[in-house]
């Protein structure tokens, strides 16, 4: 799936598209990078960007990183650990394929903030329907 395909086929999912603003910045075989700026309805009470906003991009990298027109891929279980609150509100998320089997995948996500200071990461499982 090109970049454009991607994008285009995305948009449906209007949470993360829309309502969050996050971009798909590339893809490829197993691959996603997705980044959004957080905004001022993207933060806990103390100003930090909220977990639930890095995670959204998680699980959306992962989502791009499986799916296509012709494969549907769930998740099935997915774990996160914070590591660092990022200085910046720009996040990026990368992920990289651990196994793609026959049924099942396993992926790590990795978001990093616009300083490349690593802020999460992601275990993301999926079954391929």
């Amino acid at each position: 799936m090109t970049l454009e395909e991607a994008r285009e086929f995305f948009a449906a999912d209007r949470f993360a598209t829309y309502k969050t603003g996050i971009t798909i910045d590339e893809v490829g075989e197993n691959y996603a990078k997705c980044s959004f700026t957080a905004g001022e309805n993207d933060v806990a009470a103390h100003g930090a960007v909220m977990g639930g906003a890095i995670f959204t991009l998680a699980d959306f990298t992962f989502a791009v990183s499986t799916n296509t027109r012709e494969s549907l891929t769930v998740t099935t279980s997915a774990d996160i650990n914070f590591i660092s609150a990022p200085k910046d509100r720009k996040l990026t998320g990368e992920s990289r394929c651990l196994k793609n089997g026959r049924k099942a995948c396993f992926f790590e996500i990795t978001i990093t903030d616009g300083a490349d200071n690593l802020v999460a990461t992601a275990l993301f499982n999926g079954i391929h329907l």
